[in-house]
């Protein structure tokens, strides 16, 4: 069995058997491309409502725990599963995936919040709350902008994230009295956090089990539906992003979580979202596991084969990431109900809907929630994802063009998407620059 701080001395294999659990069937993309790169897949996915994800694709199982001997890699790609990655790990399996410690990072905001001040990490002054009467009461009583953050499983409805403006925090009060109306006591705990004014960045990097492999990826959102951040909320429309040998945020932030990492033996990518500013660093939330659509975007600039690199996180071993220069940018293309939940509706406009390509040509081309029916690729799934296109080049105009240029090759009837990302980079850059963080 392998011990915790000790590094692997399997050989790497050409070929592997790799079984890849996946909560929502995100990962679709990554279980692809590692299948077309030669290896044996297998593809689970948790949830009820996605199990056509991926149909046609790659080989898929109605039960992981079934197949754990006949792996050569285990995959999980979302947070839930830490408990069952560590022991598996105890057990002399080959595992990339959290840990319980990780999971909490991402899941209780004011344990992660918490682990940042214990990690000397400046943080923003933030308030937990269970009552949306409490909340509006303190808000009254320290009038200033907020961003209202839901905890635990209600975070994963990104809509209900909402970052106030007004200074006063009356449009936070207006929202908490809507959802105290619209939610009840469904909603669960969530938190208050001052809201700070700077550019919104994420530094994100890969943990083999006993440190950080090098180099670090920085990547800036664009988290609502429509250009010039209007609209709602989604999660994320698309990001742009470059790989970098060594960054001032990192040093500040997750850097100084390596031994914390290593005693815990994680395997796997953690982020954490900040805003920054020349006042400093100001981390918001962690993401311990694979990000999506980043990870997908991130593929596009990474230039050895994603089961090899995974495979050797997963044994421990250290070794330098092979990158594109330059920048990469990606855009998710989206069809009705999404980012909302509304059945009636995907069934209507999207379900089953064909995606259709002007030319053959499927370079940076990641599917998402489809299936494969006579080598046609269709919707399915219940959320209205259908691709993530990216695009890489030297420069941030050069990535833009590239994606935006795949885009305009596929066909899907009702689609929309984000004809803006990357374009802020240029202020960015010079507030980044000016401020030391670049």
């Amino acid at each position: 069995m392998k011990k915790k701080h000790e590094v692997s001395t399997k050989p790497l294999l050409d070929k592997k058997k790799i079984l890849l659990v996946s909560r929502w069937g995100e990962s679709l993309d990554l279980a692809y491309a590692m299948y077309l790169e030669g290896h044996s897949i297998k593809f689970y996915i948790e949830d009820k409502g996605s199990k056509e994800i991926g149909l046609g694709f790659v080989p898929k199982v109605s039960d992981w725990k079934q197949h754990i001997e006949w792996a050569d890699l285990l995959i999980f790609d979302y947070t839930g599963y830490g408990a069952i990655c560590s022991k598996l790990r105890a057990e002399g399996k080959v595992v990339l995936g959290g840990t319980f410690y990780t999971d909490k990072l991402e899941l209780d905001r004011d344990f992660g919040q918490a682990e940042l001040k214990r990690h000397g990490v400046k943080t923003l002054p933030y308030k937990d709350f269970s009552s949306f009467q409490e909340a509006i009461a303190y808000v009254k009583q320290h009038p200033q902008a907020y961003v209202i953050k839901p905890s635990g499983e209600t975070q994963e409805y990104k809509q209900l994230l909402f970052v106030g403006t007004d200074d006063e925090g009356l449009d936070v009060i207006r929202v908490l009295k809507a959802y105290e109306k619209s939610w009840g006591n469904d909603f669960g705990n969530f938190q208050l956090q001052r809201k700070v004014k700077g550019v919104e960045v994420s530094v994100s990097a890969y943990f083999n089990g006993l440190a950080f492999v090098y180099p670090i990826n920085v990547t800036f959102e664009h988290k609502k539906l429509f250009p010039k951040e209007l609209g709602v909320s989604t999660g994320e429309m698309g990001s742009s992003m470059f790989w970098t040998p060594d960054s001032p945020i990192f040093e500040a932030t997750l850097k100084k979580f390596e031994p914390t990492l290593a005693k815990e033996g994680f395997v796997g990518q953690l982020d954490i979202n900040c805003i920054v500013n020349g006042n400093g660093i100001f981390p918001l939330e962690f993401t311990s596991r694979f990000g999506y659509p980043q990870v997908f975007i991130q593929r596009a600039g990474i230039t050895e084969p994603l089961g090899q690199l995974f495979y050797k996180l997963a044994t421990g071993q250290d070794f330098k990431i092979q990158v594109k220069k330059g920048f990469q940018v990606g855009a998710f293309m989206v069809v009705p109900p999404f980012p909302f939940e509304d059945k009636k509706t995907f069934r209507l406009f999207s379900k089953d809907s064909v995606l259709v390509f002007k030319r053959e040509q499927r370079e940076g081309i990641h599917p998402m929630h489809l299936k494969k029916i006579n080598d046609e690729w269709l919707i399915t799934g219940n959320t209205g994802i259908a691709l993530l296109v990216s695009g890489t080049g030297l420069s941030m105009k050069d990535a833009q063009k590239v994606m935006y240029s795949r885009i305009s090759n596929v066909i899907i009837n009702n689609t929309y998407y984000r004809t803006d990302i990357g374009d802020r980079w240029a202020e960015d850059f010079d507030k980044l620059w000016a401020w030391g963080l670049l």
